[in-house]
Formats: C-alpha cells, structure tokens, sequence
C-alpha cells in the first residue's frame, strides 16, 4: 500500500508525462476525428495547468524534444509570467528560453515574438529576449525584407533601436534613393523593374510578381534559385491544385537534404501512377533519408516488429494531410534500417509500402498477434489508436498477453499516436499494459524509445525530474552561446 507521499508522486509523474506526451503531438490543427479549436482549447488549459503547479518541469520540457508549436507556448506563457519564478530557477528558465527560441525555425521564432506583441507582454526580460535574438541573427537583413511587418512592429513593442540602413529600411523605406545594402536595394528597384524581382526571397517576390501580372509559370521558372527545400516542396506538394500551365514548370528538389518524415508525405502526396514511376528513384531517396537520420540518432535496435495504420484516418485532415500515414512509412524505413531484424505489419497488407494508400477500417489486432507471434523484441504500433474492426481487438489481446502470457514483460510494447485526443488531454490510449507516447515525426523515435520506460509507470517522479535535468544541460552546453537573464 502506498503512501500519500508516494500517492502525490506518483500523480505529479503522470501530470508531467501528460504533458510531455501531449506536446510531441499536438498542434492545434484539425485532425481526422476532432476540430482545431477543441485543440486548442484543451491544450491551453493544459499549458496553464502544468505551469502553475509544476513551473521548473514545465520550463524543462522545452529541452524534451517536443514540437514547434508547444515550444512557442511554452516560450510566451513563461515570458508572460516571469514575475512567478523562484529566484533560484530564474538563470536557468531564461537560458532555456533563449535557447529554446533560437532553435526555433524562423518562421516560428519571428511569430512567437508578434504573439508577444499581440499579448501585450513587455516586461524587462521579453525585452531582453528579443533584443538578443536579433543581435544573433546572421541575416538581419533577410529577415528584415521577408518578415518585414513584423521586425518593425516588434522593434516598436520592444523599445528597440535600429540603426543605420535597417532602421531607415523599416521605417521610412522611400527615403533613401539608393541602399547601400544589397538585399535592401534589390527590393527598392523591384517596385520599378521586374528583373530585380528575383533577387528577392521567394515569399516576397511572390506577391510583387502577382502585383506586376507576371505569369506565374514564368515566375515560378526564374525565381526557383531563390526557392528555399521547404519552398519547393510546398510548391511541389499543392502543385495539383493548382492551373495546368504551373503543373508543368518542374523545380529541382535536393532530395538528400529532406528530413525523413518531409520527403515521406511528399512521396505520398504524388498519384500511385507518378510512385510507380519514379519508384526506383523515390525508393532510393528513402532509404538513404533513413540511413541518414539512424546515423544521426545513433539508434540500434534488435529484433523489432512495427505495426503501422494505414487505415482510412489515417489520411488525416484538411490541415495536417496524410501526415499519419507518412509517419507510419518514414518509421517503417527507419525501423528497417536501425534493426538488426526488422518486419511490418500492416492494418491492411501492402506488397510495396512505397505504394500505401490511407483507406478501410482499423484492424489493429490481426497484425498485432502476427507480430507476437514472430517473437520480435520490440513492438512498436503507430496508429490513432481508434481501432473497429473489431472494436478494441487488440487492447483485448495486449490484456491476455500482459497479464496471462508475457507477466515478465520480456517484449517490449509501445504505442506511438499521431494524433492529439482533446476530450482527454493527451494522445488516445490503445490499452493500458502498454505506453502511449505522442509522435510528431519519424524522427521522435530514439527520443521515444527511450522515453518509455518514463512512461510505462516503472519510475519515479525523481528520476523524471533528473532526466529532464540531464536533457537541459545537454540543451545548454551543446549550443554555440549561454546567455543569462533573470525573470524580473
């Protein structure tokens, strides 16, 4: 019998891995089987629940390795309430904050700062925040053209002072007759010649180009120097969509330097007649994608089974297309390439995952046996965990199997959802004698694996608190600066 110390504890664990687990995974996107504002609106509260209750592990959580868009939230809520840290944690959350916001993709970092702005949070520590994060920038003036709007509104909010040619180029762009700055200068003449269009960053080019009437297959052709991989691919990926004159302009995609998960939903956002194709090709680019990232990871694994959805949810939604599946194929070539031996099982069999398709009911059970029946070392299921056909068939088995077959636990389970579940703050649970760990790309997999364990309740809160600790010094020690603020 436990005791109400231990009861708390063991409470306090399982808020955390909640937590964590619901920030690998959620987005506040529409998903398959819920609405983007019921996302949001559960995982507000959540953010504001674990941050008032549990502020150091939820400043820690930013060195977890969860997604983009909780590390903003974490990032604002924490700027937003600095006055609440204990002054023995207050170098520490800063450092993660920086850190954290430095890290971030661009796009996402200058947003999080115009989110700051819209809140109306402006304390001395934001300030400091900001003004450092562009000192940092080694394109100030890229980013000054691409995200103009915003560098200019956050410099007012922040009291900041630009000088020179960038403050000029912000606030009073026409007084000059000629920039010094070369980038400056190109987006001055772009208002008066069409050549100088392309010179620019894409997304700027592109709405100076619809300004001017320039064909947007022509433009698409010249400005594709400029075009960043993830540019590219979004082009590529809504290309369907658009007229037939633009389908046939054809962009050079580098394949080698997309992440796994990247180039898995771009394969499958292409018809089965255009992978059959391209199949050696697409095939190809996989594969070393995949030997790629387990070098990265440093990921080996034994003998390993994965049973991946491939059911009709797993299509996803208007706003997150078909990144279930994609997932479930960027893991089956990781799995294959960081197992020493490796099988998938499929809701629905596939003689080539290459040509897997979202569609049918959710059999989760039927591949599930076939796999304990292989007697692999580690299972690993990757699906939404709404299963129906039968309904609850394989939390039915993995009951029999833990508790009747496998007491030992000598093969490891774990369940990877894609998809966040609002009605419970967290990724929907498969059955309760495995771990359910949220996933947001292929590439979580080390991080999850070795997150499971957290997971599957054989810890306790100490260890969790001494794991986030240990992932925050290797945050903080394995960045290029150290930075240090207080929460005044």
């Amino acid at each position: 019998m436990k005791t109400w110390l231990e009861q708390v504890a063991d409470i306090e664990r399982e808020d955390i891995l909640m937590f964590i687990n619901s920030c690998f995974t959620c987005t506040g996107q529409k998903e398959f089987y819920s609405d983007a504002e019921g996302q949001k609106v559960s995982l507000n509260f959540l953010h504001d629940y674990i941050l008032g209750n549990y502020r150091l592990l939820y400043a820690r959580t930013l060195a977890a390795g969860i997604n983009h868009f909780n590390i903003g939230q974490i990032i604002i809520k924490l700027l937003a309430t600095g006055k609440d840290t204990l002054p023995e944690h207050k170098e520490e959350e800063g450092q993660l904050i920086a850190r954290a916001l430095q890290n971030l993709p661009t796009q996402r970092a200058w947003k999080v700062l115009a989110q700051l702005q819209t809140l109306r949070i402006n304390n001395r520590r934001s300030r400091a925040i900001v003004r450092d994060y562009l000192q940092q920038r080694k394109e100030l003036s890229f980013d000054a053209v691409k995200y103009r709007l915003k560098l200019k509104s956050i410099a007012v909010h922040n009291h900041l002072s630009l000088e020179g040619e960038l403050g000029t180029f912000l606030f009073t762009p026409q007084q000059p007759k000629r920039y010094q700055n070369e980038l400056f200068e190109n987006f001055r003449q772009a208002h008066f010649t069409a050549e100088a269009i392309y010179k620019l960053p894409f997304t700027i080019a592109e709405g100076l180009a619809a300004k001017k009437g320039i064909p947007r297959a022509e433009f698409l052709t010249r400005i594709e120097p400029q075009m960043t991989r993830g540019e590219k691919l979004r082009y590529l990926q809504t290309a369907e969509r658009v007229s037939t004159r633009t389908k046939q302009v054809k962009l050079d995609v580098d394949w080698q330097r997309l992440s796994l998960t990247r180039l898995a939903l771009y394969i499958l956002s292409l018809s089965i007649e255009d992978r059959k194709a391209e199949f050696a090709l697409l095939q190809k680019a996989l594969v070393t994608s995949a030997q790629r990232t387990c070098k990265k990871t440093g990921l080996k694994l034994g003998k390993v089974a994965a049973i991946l959805d491939c059911s009709y949810s797993a299509s996803g939604s208007v706003e997150k297309r078909r990144r279930p599946l994609g997932i479930a194929l960027a893991a089956h070539y990781l799995l294959e390439k960081c197992a020493s031996e490796y099988r998938s099982f499929w809701t629905i069999p596939v003689s080539e995952p290459l040509l897997v398709q979202a569609r049918g009911q959710t059999d989760l059970a039927t591949p599930l046996l076939d796999a304990l029946e292989w007697k692999a070392d580690l299972v690993i299921i990757i699906s939404d965990g709404y299963e129906n056909d039968p309904p609850e068939g394989a939390a039915e088995v993995l009951r029999i199997y833990r508790t009747k077959l496998d007491r030992s636990r000598q093969t490891s389970i774990i369940h990877c959802n894609p998809v966040f579940a609002p009605d419970t703050f967290s990724p929907y649970i498969l059955s309760p004698y495995i771990p359910t760990l949220g996933i947001r790309e292929a590439e979580d997999l080390p991080t999850l694996i070795n997150f499971a364990r957290f997971a599957d309740g054989d810890v306790s809160l100490k260890e969790l608190e001494d794991y986030l600790a240990l992932r925050v010094q290797q945050m903080l020690t394995t960045s290029e600066f150290t930075v240090h603020y207080d929460a005044k």
